[in-house]
């Protein structure tokens, strides 16, 4: 794997890990939030999951906080929501930055792999102005439920603007091509 897989990583449950942990699998890291309103994306990234695990798809949400102060919640709650709503099986991990000075080294490599994003973020970036919000430009990650894509041999395949849902054709396209390597 690439620098990426040595970059240490913290499971919501305190456990250490790293992307070295998940070699030889396609990863859809994504950047998730309880009270957004792209959270129901939670249901779709989970069907994903469901859907092609099995053939080497992991899902790997990083709850953030950045945006809007949309997840408040305690390591706890995340995990209870993400269950009770959602019944979310990915693995989570703890919650940290992923944009701005103080983001987590993952995001910090993520985003100098592959600074921009492909799917609808200039009509996302439109909305957020229409709220009187200042939204961030690339490289940093734009808002919840941004996702990049991780092929086998640890590189960066792709980067998915937050309004591409878990069911986008192309983000299943990129998924399929990844795995098929």
């Amino acid at each position: 794997m690439s620098d990426l897989s040595a970059i240490p990583l913290t499971r919501i449950d305190g456990a250490s890990d790293s992307l070295a942990n998940h070699k030889g699998k396609v990863l859809l890291v994504v950047n998730v939030a309880s009270k957004c309103g792209l959270t129901p994306q939670y249901e779709g990234l989970e069907k994903l999951y469901q859907e092609k695990k099995d053939a080497g798809l992991e899902v790997l949400g990083f709850p953030a906080n950045d945006f809007g102060k949309q997840e408040p919640g305690t390591h706890d709650e995340i995990v209870e929501f993400c269950k009770v709503n959602y019944g979310v099986t990915f693995p989570l991990f703890a919650k940290a930055d992923v944009s701005g000075p103080d983001k987590q080294p993952l995001y910090a490599a993520l985003t100098a792999a592959m600074p921009t994003k492909e799917g609808p973020a200039e009509a996302f970036r439109e909305r957020l102005r229409g709220f009187g919000a200042t939204p961030n430009e690339d490289p940093e990650v734009l808002w919840n439920f941004e996702k990049f894509l991780i092929g086998k041999d640890g590189q960066v395949a792709g980067r998915f603007a937050p309004g591409t849902t878990p069911d986008d054709p192309a983000l299943i396209k990129a998924i399929d091509k990844e795995l098929a390597k």
